[in-house]
């Protein structure tokens, strides 16, 4: 294979380090287990960050979400645990990561969790007509 599951994210430097912009991206194939049972959960991850310095390279992304598709986990611990390897990675101004797992047991489960550098503060919200 051409690729294979990594722990390892990638990085390049912001090309508009002077600017506050989004990045938005939506990973629809997240899969762990189930620390409990061992059967599959599945989730559809949504990240959106404001860069500073660095952004992440999707491929290294993309084998990075896939490196916990054998892993038990907690739906609240990995969900952390991505954004806390994330912002270890690029230390963005602002990142939050929304997982979005699917029906288990009845209950569907969703889990948010952001960062945001001490010294930044999102600009001013323009409300058009």
């Amino acid at each position: 294979m051409s690729s294979v599951p990594s722990k390892s994210l990638d990085t390049f430097p912001n090309p508009q380090q002077e600017r506050d912009y989004t990045i938005r991206m939506r990973i629809p194939e997240f899969t762990c287990l189930c620390p409990k049972t061992g059967q599959p959960d599945f989730a559809e991850l949504h990240l959106d960050y404001v860069p500073a310095q660095l952004c992440v390279e999707l491929k290294s992304l993309k084998n990075y979400i896939w490196s916990y598709r054998n892993e038990g986990a907690f739906h609240e611990a990995v969900t952390n645990q991505i954004l806390n390897d994330l912002v270890a990675a690029i230390a963005p101004r602002f990142m939050r990561l929304t997982a979005v797992f699917n029906v288990r047991g009845g209950i569907f489960t969703t889990v948010i969790v952001e960062h945001r550098a001490n010294d930044w503060q999102p600009p001013m919200q323009v409300q058009l007509p």
